[in-house]
């Protein structure tokens, strides 16, 4: 009788991993939607600075005991443009959304605030996106929402659209608000 080597059981082992972590992620929650390490802790350090003659914010006004939008955009992203006025509509309603400019140059960036309208109450430059890798960022647009004290309620990575507002963002203000 012929001796099995056990190199012969390797390729059965990688496949059962491999198995195993699709069915982890098949059984999350969404399995679309990008993991956030964040989530339910302190939002990381504001580090921007001046875009134009706009206001800014500092660490202080994401724990001002109200919940705030922090939007990361770029006048180069076109999802940016798709979101922008269902964020035009949530300022309008009184909501505080701080924007942090990404990877731009500051007069294409104020230019598309000119031409699009700025939704933000207060906002800031990221040229080098240190700021962004803090915070998790994969690319713009992303937005989270957090509460009064500085925690991060959630991530969303891509356009607040009219669906993602129903379904992801306004719940999760509720939450924050803790209704």
């Amino acid at each position: 009788m012929a001796k099995l080597s056990p190199l012969m059981a390797v390729p059965l082992v990688v496949f059962a991993a491999f198995a195993g972590l699709a069915l982890v992620g098949l059984k999350r929650e969404n399995p679309d939607a990008l993991p956030s390490a964040l989530a339910g802790r302190q939002a990381p350090p504001v580090q921007i600075t001046p875009l134009g003659d706009k206001p800014g914010f500092t660490d202080a006004d994401l724990r001002s005991g109200e919940v705030v939008l922090l939007n990361y955009w770029a006048s180069w992203c076109a999802p940016c443009r798709v979101e922008h006025p269902n964020l035009t509509g949530l300022a309008a309603e009184g909501l505080t959304i701080y924007g942090v400019n990404y990877k731009d140059k500051p007069g294409n960036a104020l230019g598309f605030l000119a031409e699009l309208g700025d939704p933000y109450t207060a906002i800031g430059s990221d040229e080098s996106g240190r700021m962004a890798l803090d915070w998790g960022v994969y690319g713009v647009p992303e937005t989270y929402v957090i509460d009064g004290q500085g925690n991060i309620v959630l991530r969303f990575a891509g356009p607040i659209t009219e669906r993602v507002l129903k379904s992801t963002i306004r719940p999760a203000i509720e939450k924050a608000r803790g209704q």
